[in-house]
């Protein structure tokens, strides 16, 4: 049986921003250090400032600058190639710029942190096709996504905390899966194992979530639920989403980046770039 891959966020080691990697503006004399927290002084998690990325060539990402606020919730469209996957794979350092800046925070460099780093600084990535863990239970699951500093089946074999079992039942209600806790994770519904997933990355406490069409193949109801869930979260969290279905994306976004050819062609709210001539010619093909 194929094993499953374990989500890049649950591996290790763990990042430590005080360590002397060189991976902070404090290293260079640029900023003070995020110490145990993200240094957002200035009201701006993630920065990204003429990043160009090429492939054999071809240019995938162009002089593209994207700013995201802390505990803002930002949905990303464009048409297929626009560069929206490799945007998300220089965030988290599946790719590296041939030049630009990436910075998560006002300290960490993202340009010289590796994914393991990257995701365990406080970035969590879930792609569209959810992968969690089939043959282990819903609870099981979130507690191997716990954040502690054992391995991941030492952390299955640990003992719980009354702390750390109350964060699985605080995300358990926060992702309405608690009468699943001891279902086989294999057994849910495609949406469920996306919400599954959603919860494994709230257990890492991350402060950036970049998710990659989260409501594909979902029913109705599982949708609007989705979008309930992530206006939530955004009270504590800063989110990236990128979505190509529009009504989703007027549900729970105030402020919209289009991308086009690996650039920003218009931002906005979603009425506003939807009224772009530039975007109805090169995306919305009306």
């Amino acid at each position: 049986m194929r094993a499953t891959p374990v989500p890049e966020f649950m591996l290790e080691p763990a990042y430590n921003p005080n360590s002397d990697a060189g991976t902070s503006r404090d290293s260079l004399g640029l900023g003070r250090a995020a110490g145990p927290g993200l240094d957002v002084r200035h009201g701006t998690i993630l920065t990204l400032e003429d990043i160009n990325v090429s492939f054999d060539g071809f240019k995938a990402l162009t002089n593209l600058s994207l700013y995201i606020g802390v505990g803002e919730l930002r949905c990303i469209i464009g048409p297929n190639g626009a560069g929206k996957t490799t945007m998300m794979d220089v965030i988290t350092g599946k790719t590296r710029p041939d030049n630009g800046k990436a910075y998560f925070g006002e300290t960490l460099d993202l340009t010289r942190m590796s994914e393991v780093q990257i995701a365990q600084s406080g970035i969590g990535r879930k792609f569209q096709k959810p992968t969690v863990f089939e043959a282990l239970s819903v609870f099981e699951n979130l507690e191997l996504a716990l954040k502690t500093d054992k391995s991941v089946w030492a952390s299955l074999r640990a003992k719980l905390s009354g702390e750390q079992r109350d964060r699985i039942d605080e995300v358990l209600s926060t992702i309405k899966l608690e009468s699943s806790r001891h279902h086989t994770a294999g057994l849910l519904s495609h949406g469920q194992k996306q919400f599954l997933e959603i919860g494994m990355l709230l257990m890492q406490d991350p402060q950036l979530l970049l998710l990659d069409e989260p409501v594909a193949g979902m029913t109705d109801a599982e949708t609007e639920f989705t979008a309930e869930l992530f206006k939530s979260l955004a009270r504590k969290h800063s989110l990236m989403v990128v979505e190509h279905d529009m009504g989703f994306v007027g549900s729970i976004a105030d402020h919209v980046t289009v991308l086009h050819q690996g650039s920003v062609l218009a931002e906005g709210s979603l009425a506003e770039v939807q009224a772009d001539e530039r975007v109805i010619e090169v995306y919305l093909g009306r």
